[in-house]
């Protein structure tokens, strides 16, 4: 792996401060755990001028509740969230998914808003500078052929966090603030189905906190993923799934993918099985469900068949599992 390049570095204490400083610098990055980001400078990927670390915002490093829910600053670490009492009770895909990035010390300096904002991933792009020379580049940075689908105008490199499937699942917004305000979106608008231009967020906009609504009925929840490493990897298919049985039937039924298709989502139709058993015959048809609205792309060293089918088996198996 290259060296890494010169770059001045700012540490604003305030939210405001970094977002003045970006605007002053259009070369710059926002960066709190660095976990992915600092990898693609050093390959080459990435090359800002300047770095703002927001690690000394502390509107940014705290979790907290109130009437409306639950909230989450962006900088707040993975590795807090995963054990956390509160998103351990109540949102339990959501504390899994923290659980389940990468290693121990990957989620120890890991962020949510990192998480959230993860670039998309390709066998073709996330590799050293001289072997994307080699390859001509490819259509997300510097090339001009999508080497997934060398025929098409479009990159489908795929996005692979882990936290927004189970944040979808449980309704939540962000709030973003940029030079000309703060605005809260849904946390499925953040997100383009584009491997290449894959966030909505403007220039210069940062994603500052997460909100989680209180819900009126408790929702159980689970997040479940494949990857080649248990111990590290970057899901092949990550799936969370909300399911709220009543009286034998369902009540409330959600399920939304990551890794699979060029952003996070939810699945459409799943509100077909409310108010019917989820019977083996119902299970199926989830899974089938599931697997029709994934389009993996061979942006990994798995087929992706095999993403297909496992994504559509991991919601299966945790749908079953919430329903006992």
């Amino acid at each position: 792996m290259e060296y890494l390049p010169e770059f001045r570095v700012h540490r604003p204490a305030t939210v405001a401060e970094a977002v003045a400083l970006r605007a002053r610098e259009a070369d710059s990055a926002y960066l709190s755990g660095g976990t992915d980001m600092v990898v693609n400078i050093r390959r080459g990927i990435e090359r800002p001028a300047a770095l703002i670390d927001l690690t000394a915002v502390a509107d940014l490093n705290r979790v907290w509740s109130d009437a409306k829910g639950l909230h989450i600053g962006a900088a707040v670490p993975l590795s807090d969230v995963a054990t956390h009492a509160d998103i351990l009770r109540d949102h339990a895909a959501v504390a899994e998914a923290a659980g389940a990035v990468a290693g121990p010390t990957h989620r120890a300096y890991g962020t949510v808003g990192g998480n959230l904002c993860l670039d998309t991933r390709c066998i073709y792009y996330n590799q050293s500078e001289w072997w994307r020379e080699s390859n001509n580049y490819c259509l997300k940075h510097r090339g001009e052929v999508c080497h997934v689908a060398p025929g098409g105008s479009r990159c489908w490199a795929a996005f692979s966090g882990d936290a927004a499937p189970a944040l979808l699942i449980h309704n939540a917004t962000v709030e973003l603030v940029g030079p000309d305000g703060a605005r809260t979106i849904g946390l499925a608008a953040l997100y383009r189905d584009d491997g290449m231009d894959h966030l909505t967020l403007k220039p210069g906009e940062l994603l500052s906190t997460v909100h989680i609504p209180k819900p009126a009925t408790r929702l159980p929840s689970a997040y479940a993923k494949s990857r080649i490493r248990g111990s590290i990897d970057f899901p092949l298919a990550g799936v969370a799934v909300g399911l709220r049985m009543a009286n034998g039937v369902v009540a409330d039924l959600r399920v939304a993918v990551t890794a699979v298709n060029p952003y996070p989502h939810c699945i459409d139709g799943s509100d077909a099985f409310v108010g019917k058993p989820l019977d083996d015959a119902a299970l199926d048809k989830l899974r089938e469900m599931v697997r029709t609205q994934s389009r993996p792309m061979h942006t990994t060293t798995a087929a992706p068949w095999y993403r297909r089918r496992v994504v559509g088996a991991l919601a299966r198996r945790l749908a079953e599992k919430l329903s006992r």
